[in-house]
């Protein structure tokens, strides 16, 4: 089988622009929720969000597109852009048609469709401009990112909740070890609009606070919004070029809960499912992992259903695991947050630390493993598993193995 390695990395999100920031903040155990400038919160449970830069991005689109992007464009594209000249994909002389775009994402141009809305109903806008709705669709975002970069391959948007940008790196990589592409970019992207955050709001799942996973006191998620994008390569193809090796993709599972549409099962069944499959189809040893980047939404709900989960899968080792939620440090960004969350875990193993849980002070009993409270910590990582769940009962699990412990795996196990 066609082995699947990262390359290229790309990162927009309420930290600000860009890997390096990304990871100074998660290092330094920064939490980037704050007030929400976007629109007003009056009436709301709460008031706060991370929320981030808007990306200036002349010079990098066309003049002609660059008014018709939407928010959630704009954060692809300036993390793809990042990617891409990370990877140096563009002077590898690989065909255009050999690599494709593969997004995940749930808003789309909400938010601009919000307005637009807003401003026909005060009798502003006389009718709906058709070029203030083009880029509303969630679709959208995927065409802009592959006419952006001229890239004919397979392109397609993953919508599964919040686990969206997580199914979408698994597809990409299914598609390079199909044949189909030589390379993939692929990743997330969503920003805040009004309905999600009143929707949020109208379940009482937003925390007044901050974001507290694993926390006796948690009251609820905090909304964020970003991008992230990887620039995903066959392994040979990137040996051959000498292209730097980030990670390897070692496998992805997905299961679907089948019990409600909003809650998690109880039992965190499909949790269990997904990381199974994951892990059986990265060939990995479930004692051979050393970190979790666990979905953490810091919701009365989640975070000890997924503590058991993790619990049924690793069985004792799982007293030997690190496990934390950067949730807490970048807020919940929905379509994106399993694109961002698996970008922390490829620098948790390329850099050698674990990113810590902000916002946990005092543990729930329930929650008993080891959550890297507080601060990051110094530690030798070569696998790690990062899981993403969405409304619906969408569970998606994503092994990542750092390269040099990729190798090292294959010869023990021999070639796929």
């Amino acid at each position: 089988m066609r082995r699947v390695v990262i390359t290229g990395i790309g990162s927009w999100n309420g930290f600000g622009a860009g890997v390096p920031r990304f990871l100074e903040a998660l290092r330094a155990g920064a939490c980037a929720i704050g007030a929400m400038t976007l629109f007003s919160t009056e009436g709301f449970r709460t008031h706060r969000a991370a929320v981030a830069p808007t990306p200036d991005l002349t010079g990098v689109v066309p003049e002609s597109l660059e008014p018709r992007l939407s928010r959630s464009d704009r954060m692809a594209v300036a993390a793809a852009r990042e990617a891409w000249d990370h990877a140096g994909l563009g002077g590898s002389g690989l065909a255009a048609s050999r690599i494709g775009v593969m997004l995940g994402g749930t808003t789309g141009g909400m938010l601009e469709a919000e307005d637009l809305l807003r401003r026909r109903r005060s009798g502003e806008l006389a009718r709906m401009p058709l070029r203030g709705l083009v880029s509303m669709p969630v679709a959208s975002t995927a065409d802009v990112l592959a006419s952006v970069f001229g890239l004919s391959g397979v392109r397609s948007t993953v919508v599964t909740a919040c686990s969206s940008s997580a199914n979408s790196l698994g597809l990409a990589a299914d598609a390079i070890q199909d044949g189909r592409a030589d390379a993939m970019l692929a990743g997330g992207t969503d920003a805040h609009c009004k309905m999600t955050y009143a929707g949020f709001n109208a379940l009482q799942a937003l925390s007044p606070d901050v974001c507290r996973p694993f926390d006796r006191n948690r009251a609820g998620l905090s909304l964020g919004e970003g991008a992230a994008m990887f620039v995903l390569e066959e392994e040979e193809h990137a040996r051959a070029r000498g292209a730097d090796v980030l990670a390897e993709f070692g496998g992805y599972g997905m299961s679907a809960d089948a019990h409600h549409m909003t809650a998690p099962d109880p039992q965190g069944r499909g949790a269990v499912l997904a990381m199974r499959r994951a892990l059986a189809e990265a060939r990995v040893d479930p004692r051979d992992v050393s970190y979790v980047n666990a979905h953490g939404t810091g919701t009365p709900q989640n975070d000890p259903i997924e503590t058991r989960a993790i619990k049924a899968v690793f069985g004792d080792h799982a007293s030997r695991l690190a496990v934390s939620s950067t949730k807490s440090q970048t807020g919940h960004c929905l379509g994106a947050a399993g694109a961002i969350e698996i970008l922390a875990t490829v620098l948790a193993l390329r850099h050698q630390f674990l990113p810590p849980t902000v916002n946990l002070e005092d543990p729930d009993p329930e929650c008993d493993l080891d959550y890297v409270p507080g601060a990051a910590r110094d530690a030798a990582l070569s696998i790690a598993v990062s899981n993403s769940y969405g409304f619906g009962g969408n569970n998606t699990s994503v092994v990542l193995c750092a390269y040099a412990g990729a190798q090292a795996r294959v010869t023990a196990r021999g070639s796929n």
